[in-house]
């Protein structure tokens, strides 16, 4: 533990040395214009995989990114960033070889309480059952799922009654659903940029069509 308050130092120590009022001058105001909601895994670091400095982006994250329209801890973070900061986008952040789509595939037992949130991530495998190529590899299926589980959690976000009333009081903001490849450090787009209610349902389907047909 020592270890991790000397890392600490060296870090204030530089951020200092690169930029002297850094710390002045995030004491002062909270404004970032992003909402990142991606997966607790600690490969998956979100200020440093887009380059954003502490202050620049508020998180949320858990297991699998999933956005469950009973958790309030996650539709606490998504009230607050977009009715108190403002901000302008939310981005709903997946990644391949995700542990929770992972165990789910393979039906594998985590514990009880975990097993009952990735219940979840059943759900999406169930919907789109019809769609994930049998003649695949898992590891295919798993990708494809992990793609088709954030086009899901977006859809969520977007149907929040936060989002919703955000945009019918003109509030400027877009839900987008992005992945992540630990195999080289690259985002990908999933093509679902939604910014009204109007346009979700034809924004899913598109992005739907669109991992259906990469993995067919």
């Amino acid at each position: 533990m020592k270890e991790l308050f000397i890392n600490n130092v060296a870090w204030a120590q530089k951020v200092k040395r690169d930029d002297p009022a850094f710390f002045q001058r995030l004491s002062l105001q909270h404004a970032p214009e992003y909402l990142w909601i991606g997966c607790s895994d600690s490969r998956v670091p979100a200020n440093e995989i887009i380059g954003l400095m502490p202050g620049e982006l508020f998180v949320h994250r858990n297991v699998a990114n999933l956005v469950v329209h009973d958790d309030l801890n996650c539709l606490s973070v998504i009230q607050y960033a977009i009715s108190d900061l403002k901000v302008k986008h939310v981005i709903v952040c997946g990644h391949y070889g995700c542990g929770g789509v992972t165990a789910s595939v393979k039906r594998q037992k985590l514990g009880t309480l975990v097993d009952n949130w990735l219940l979840n991530v059943q759900d999406v495998q169930n919907l789109h059952r019809g769609s994930i190529v049998k003649n695949n590899t898992q590891e295919q299926n798993i990708d494809q799922l992990c793609e088709l589980n954030v086009i899901e959690q977006v859809t969520n976000v977007s149907r929040t009654s936060i989002v919703s009333d955000a945009w019918s009081q003109g509030q400027g903001v877009t839900v987008h659903g992005w992945i992540y490849s630990m195999t080289d450090g690259l985002l990908s787009d999933l093509d679902i940029s939604v910014s009204s209610s109007e346009n979700l349902e034809s924004k899913y389907i598109s992005a739907i069509d669109g991992i259906n047909a990469r993995y067919s």
